[in-house]
């Protein structure tokens, strides 16, 4: 391409698209404990790992797979309403999560950098969102937040990675996803983002790469190291179209 034909790129905005649980937070067995019992309490057989697997799924969704599969249908909007209601419960019960070990250094280069910061999480429970600018601060300015209440389909539709690229003001070339699950890696490599999984959970890499990741770290303290010299690659990669 002519160098006076190129796509003006260097000084286009940057989108860090983040989900949260397993990313910025070390929730996920906390979650698959509180899904086990809710299950269990209304008898409904369910395997705690397969609960790893619907991360990034509206709470709603998890459910109506729960029921499709034990039922044959989907679960009322009451039914849900109650189900949910438990399993939120039963997650507040335990002990606070921690949050993930790298990730406010990822945050933190992020920041400096300049790079948009938008959480792109299927949950809908405030136990955890409410603390993000405690554990933190900065790194999500207001509005720039999708959640449950926030999309019509729930990861692994694009939706909520399109939306989020919205929010960030950039296209899709110029943003990346950080994920830890197969459903919102798809979710986020189907939106056209550049994908960046991180094996916090129990899933196999070749999951996430299946799934569309380009890119897997074994940890968040590992992609925090290097996803800076990551990103100028991209960058120059992109900028040389």
């Amino acid at each position: 391409m002519p160098k006076d034909h190129r796509p003006e790129t260097k000084d286009q905005p940057w989108g860090a698209l983040l989900d949260m649980d397993g990313t910025l937070y070390d929730s996920m067995p906390h979650h698959a404990d509180a899904w086990k019992k809710m299950a269990d309490d209304n008898g409904i057989v369910a395997d705690r790992d397969e609960f790893f697997m619907y991360e990034g799924r509206t709470g709603a969704s998890t459910i109506n797979i729960l029921f499709n599969r034990q039922f044959g249908r989907d679960a009322t909007p009451d039914e849900v309403k109650e189900l949910y209601g438990q399993k939120s419960r039963n997650f507040r019960a335990m002990p606070p999560v921690n949050p993930m070990p790298g990730a406010a250094e990822l945050l933190r280069f992020l920041e400096a950098e300049g790079v948009r910061r938008v959480l792109v999480t299927g949950s809908g429970q405030s136990s955890l969102i409410s603390r993000l600018d405690a554990d933190y601060p900065g790194a999500f300015l207001e509005g720039m937040r999708i959640t449950a209440a926030n999309t019509e389909h729930s990861k692994p539709h694009p939706d909520p990675y399109l939306k989020a690229m919205e929010l960030a003001g950039v296209d899709a070339a110029h943003a990346i996803a950080f994920e830890n699950a197969p459903l919102g890696v798809e979710s986020a490599a189907r939106s056209g983002a550049f994908t960046v999984a991180v094996a916090t959970g129990p899933i196999p890499k070749e999951a996430l790469y299946e799934a569309g990741a380009h890119i897997v770290y074994d940890s968040m303290p590992q992609c925090a190291k290097f996803f800076p010299q990551l990103f100028n690659k991209i960058k120059s990669l992109v900028f040389s179209l």
